[in-house]
This record gives C-alpha cells, structure tokens and sequence, in this order.
C-alpha cells in the first residue's frame, strides 16, 4: 500500500518518530469550527508549544488540498484559521476531501486514524464525542467512540462532551472494550465539569502508569484505544447543575432550529460559549492545553518503554 501520494508529514514530526521521540496528536477541528481568526491561530500556537513544554513534538492534523497533514507549517495553521470553508472531516470524509483535493479540520476521529497511520500512538483534545441525547431515536452516536473501539492509540482527554448523554457514552465504551482511566481521579469528568456523577473505569496514579496500561495493552493483543480522563482543574471547573440548565436551553433551540447530525455538535458549543460570554471557551481552551501538556507526558514515558 504506497501511502506517500496522500500524505504530508511535517519534518519535525517525522525526525521524531524515526528517532523514537515523543510525538502528541492534535485534532484541527476546534480551530475552523469554534474559534474565531486570530484568535483560533493564537490558541493552536499555544497549544501546540503547551506539547513542546513537555518535551514531546506536537502533530496538528488536517486536510489541506486534499493531502492528509501531519504536523503543519506556521503558514498552513494560518490558511487553515483563515478558512472560511473548511469542512469537519471525520473517518467518512476522508476518501472525499483526498480525491476532491479540499481543505478540511480534522475531527477526534480522523485524526485518531491519521495518527495511528503513521505511528503516532498518542492524541490529546478537549473532549471526545459520544452518544447524543435521544439516540434511541435519532441513532447519533459520535464516530469518536468507533474509532476508541478500532483505532489503537491512546487519547486524553476531560471526559465526554456534557451535551451527550454521559451515561449510554459509558455502557457504549464498556460493550466495545475501551478502557476508561482517570488520571488521579476516580470520577468521568464531563468536559467543563470536573465531575459527572458518574466513575471511570479504574484510577491510576500517574503518566507513567497510563503509557504502562497502554503497552500492555497491545503487548496482550487487545487491539483499540484506551480513555486517559484527565479532568479540568476544580479551579476552573463550572458547576454541573448550572452547565445541565444551559445545554438543555441549547438542546432545545437546536432542536426548534432544526440542527442535526455533523451540525448539531459545534451549534451546541458555539450556543453554550455565547451564554457564558465566552468563559466556556476559554476554559475550553485552558483544559486543551492542559490535556496536551499531560499526553505529552505519557508520550514521553511511552517512548521510554
């Protein structure tokens, strides 16, 4: 299979990973679709320096006239932050955007499986996907969770987005084997919210202990990825019962607006920022980078065994 046609990997990206370094994967969604330019330039900058802090080369992932990005240039994050155009990709869109040759931000999931293509086997994002609301009726259930159940990498993250239905997002996890780890923690936190009400799968101690689990993990044969929940500091955590009220308000006008599928996630968060005057974006933000600062960590301590 000659994959040198369909991708790009940024110089830095590579050296590492023919060397053995720590390389963390980011996704590029949250840069065309949540933020706006400069500011979407600014916080990729930021986060992709929170990964170097630790050590570790980060690798933003995207489609850029239709070849697959694997770690991307000052002047490729400013053309992606200027898109006015670039689509969400996830696992389904890619076949599309490579023989169209278009642009697009690649979501949790497509990164995932660009990551693991190359041999990144650590990706870090605010929050992952899950089952939405209502899925007994609708069937929208994230792509996130069956790329977790096929794709072998290991993500971090602050839990599941709260407009999910965290609950089914867990039994959806447990049905396909995925490990759910708290990162000195033993609540599921539910991205802004530190807790959830509901737990994890099992607590362990350090990033040390994460990159050991993962190892084993494939080591047994246990192919899929592995949850390292990693959850936003109680400094900057929002309260649960205050979060419920404002998804439930944005569920709703989505619902009147008649949002759906691909659509209806970045209406929520754009909706749940826009009633907080921006504080759920910043803390958005804050937490992203704390995740890549951890992934690094495990990268590094993965790199090592």
């Amino acid at each position: 299979m000659n994959l040198k046609r369909y991708l790009s990997i940024a110089a830095d990206v590579d050296s590492a990973l023919r060397s053995g370094k720590p390389v963390v994967a980011l996704e590029s969604a949250i840069l065309a679709h949540g933020i706006k330019y400069p500011d979407n330039l600014a916080f990729a900058q930021h986060l992709e320096q929170s990964v170097r802090d630790e050590g570790a080369v980060p690798a933003t992932i995207a489609v850029m006239d239709g070849i697959l990005k694997i770690g991307m240039s000052r002047t490729e994050l400013e053309t992606l932050c200027k898109s006015a155009d670039a689509v969400r990709v996830s696992r389904r869109d890619l076949p599309v955007m490579v023989a169209q040759k278009r642009t697009g931000a690649a979501t949790a999931s497509s990164a995932m499986i660009l990551a693991r293509l190359v041999g990144i086997p650590v990706f870090s994002t605010a929050s992952i996907g899950g089952v939405h609301r209502g899925a007994q009726f609708s069937m929208d259930i994230s792509a996130d969770l069956q790329e977790l159940r096929q794709t072998s990498i290991l993500v971090v993250c602050s839990g599941a987005k709260m407009s999910l239905d965290i609950g089914l997002t867990l039994e959806y996890l447990e049905t396909m084997g995925v490990p759910v780890l708290g990162l000195r923690t033993h609540d599921f936190p539910a991205c802004l919210c530190s807790k959830s009400g509901f737990s994890v799968d099992h607590r362990i101690k350090d990033e040390t202990e994460a990159a050991w689990i993962a190892k084993t993990k494939w080591d047994l044969g246990l192919a899929g990825g592995l949850l390292i929940c990693n959850p936003v500091p109680e400094s900057d955590s929002m309260e649960y019962s205050q979060m419920e009220n404002l998804v439930e308000r944005a569920i709703a006008q989505a619902k009147e607006a008649g949002i759906r599928g691909t659509a209806l996630t970045p209406y929520l968060v754009d909706r749940i920022c826009s009633m907080t005057d921006g504080r759920a974006l910043q803390a958005i933000q804050k937490l992203a980078c704390a995740n890549a600062r951890t992934a690094a960590r495990i990268a590094a301590a993965y790199a090592h065994l």
